[in-house]
């Protein structure tokens, strides 16, 4: 009797082994990025309690991320894809210079930010005829873009910047980048939804499966039917649409235009996609990984001065994170190679 309780005993700890193993098989990536987000905040809460038990941080949190956060989601598609876009910080600005010229043409917001989207979509979808139909590497493709969409900001508005005061208390304003019960801002919303739309296009639509493929081996997804070309455009189009939604909430917020729109967002949303676990040679990331690695960028340059260190710190905690999750793919790559 006895033996047969032990019996099941060491029957039931090797099915919850089997069970955690296939658990940490599946959902590593999303259970060490959760880790690394609580390591971090309890860090800054022994650091800078103060500033770290304060409702007010987190509101600022859910007002500033979504920024960056909208682009960096689609762009995790992008690299999964076996690509990168470095242009997404000038179509930003190339989106909103779209927004307030419709607006000076029309009057109309609503218009106005159609044509923002629509701006965003056609630059995203040069970035992808450029790289497939042109052949030239993504990487030097969007540097050459990035440059050219700076310039024709810079060179349309005379480097002056725009007020977007003609959008205070309108509707459409109010449903971007105003406050819910006076606490939760509108763009953290659209933060979600964006997430929630991405994953479900890269794992309940056809367009994710091709996306993975692709990433893992090109000329297999060919033989299989995908439509490789197509894919790889789409993918830089969205991105586009998302930097220009990106740009036209970012300058909602604070109701001015600036021609340097998007810069220093470049850094931080690359840092979010790899730290996020998405390789940078194609085939793997998450969307549940971006989404939370888009907290941790966030959090860490309010962080380092609220524990009293110079914001200057900042840039070189996001290059160390860049340069480790790419150490890291690589390494994993290897030994399961």
């Amino acid at each position: 009797m006895t033996s047969r309780v032990e019996d099941q005993s060491i029957g039931q700890i090797g099915l919850w082994r089997t069970s955690l193993a296939r658990l940490g098989r599946n959902y590593g990536l999303q259970i060490g990025i959760v880790g690394v987000l609580v390591a971090i905040w309890v860090i800054f809460v022994i650091g800078a309690p103060r500033t770290f038990l304060s409702p007010s941080i987190y509101a600022a949190y859910m007002s500033t991320i979504p920024f960056f956060a909208v682009m960096a989601l689609p762009l995790t598609m992008v690299i999964i894809a076996g690509e990168i876009d470095l242009s997404f910080p000038s179509i930003m600005a190339i989106g909103t210079l779209a927004y307030v010229s419709t607006v000076g043409a029309t009057g109309s917001i609503p218009l106005a930010v159609i044509a923002c989207l629509i701006a965003g979509f056609l630059a995203g979808l040069l970035n992808g005829v450029i790289v497939v139909k042109l052949g030239i590497p993504s990487l030097v493709a969007t540097i050459g873009t990035q440059f050219f969409y700076r310039g024709a900001v810079l060179v349309l508005t005379g480097g002056k910047p725009a007020s977007l005061v003609s959008a205070k208390g309108a509707i459409i304003r109010e449903a971007l980048v105003g406050r819910i019960g006076n606490y939760l801002p509108a763009q953290m919303i659209w933060t979600i939804v964006v997430a929630v739309l991405v994953w479900i296009f890269l794992n309940r639509h056809r367009f994710g499966a091709h996306v993975y493929l692709i990433g893992d081996n090109e000329e297999s997804a060919r033989l299989m039917g995908v439509n490789a070309a197509w894919t790889r455009m789409m993918v830089f189009a969205v991105v586009g649409v998302a930097a220009a939604f990106g740009g036209i909430l970012a300058s909602m917020e604070v109701n001015y235009f600036w021609v340097t729109l998007g810069e220093g967002y470049l850094l931080r949303t690359l840092a979010a996609v790899f730290l996020g676990g998405t390789s940078v040679f194609g085939g793997t990331g998450t969307v549940f990984g971006t989404f939370i690695a888009c907290f941790i960028i966030g959090a860490i340059e309010a962080g380092i001065v609220a524990i009293g260190l110079t914001g200057f710190w900042t840039q070189l905690i996001y290059g160390l994170i860049i340069v480790i999750s790419v150490a890291l793919q690589s390494l994993l790559g290897r030994r399961l190679a």
